[in-house]
């Protein structure tokens, strides 16, 4: 297992195929238009793990891995896709579709509990234990360090095994429909978001 670290695009040729890819990002914040997109992290399942940093001022060209997060042809993981379609779309201009997003599988197959996070999910299901203490560190820094890189490339690691989990876990319970449609509405969820409406639900009655 290795974790390649790659400064404003992928390298020509990385990650090419049509398999699955598991994607996520570090922001400055949680607020997208203002805290800028600061790492892309993105596999495809096998031993190693990618790191795109974007510095201050990029102007986010990456051709490479826009190419390869926008085919249509492949499917991209996520936890929390909301938040990282939105960033995505507002910083590299494409929509990273179509989606499966472990957080939503896991709402509507583990009832049993509200722990959703990523933690929750890989030490249930995998059987393994992930640290989450770089979550909330400073990932617009000139350098990145060692357990800020373990760390986003663990956020990737895990998703294509958590996915096959919860697609058996979806088709047990009857679920696998309704979370496609889910799944399906993730980038208008994520377009609404951009758009003004993150904490409205325009579906209410008021």
């Amino acid at each position: 297992m290795t974790v390649h670290f790659h400064e404003e695009d992928l390298p020509l040729g990385v990650l090419e195929g049509d398999a699955p890819l598991a994607v996520d990002t570090e922001t400055m914040g949680l607020i997208t238009p203002r805290d800028r997109l600061c790492v892309v992290q993105i596999s495809d399942g096998g031993p190693d793990e990618h790191l795109v940093r974007f510095s201050p001022g990029s102007d986010y060209a990456a051709p490479n891995l826009k190419r390869v997060l926008a085919d249509p042809r492949r499917l991209k993981l996520y936890h929390f896709g909301r938040f990282d379609l939105a960033a995505i779309e507002y910083y590299l201009g494409i929509m990273a579709a179509p989606v499966f997003c472990t957080k939503i599988a896991s709402k509507l197959v583990r009832t049993y509990t509200d722990r959703h996070g990523l933690k929750n999910l890989v030490n249930e299901l995998l059987g393994e234990d992930i640290s989450k203490q770089q979550q909330s560190s400073d990932w617009g820094g000139p350098e990145l360090s060692d357990a800020q890189r373990d760390y986003a490339a663990s956020d990737v690691r895990f998703l294509h095994r958590l996915r096959d989990e919860l697609e058996r876990r979806l088709e047990r319970e009857g679920r696998r429909d309704i979370a496609q449609a889910c799944f399906d509405f993730l980038p208008t969820r994520a377009r609404l978001d951009i758009a003004g409406w993150a904490e409205q639900d325009i579906f209410s009655h008021m």
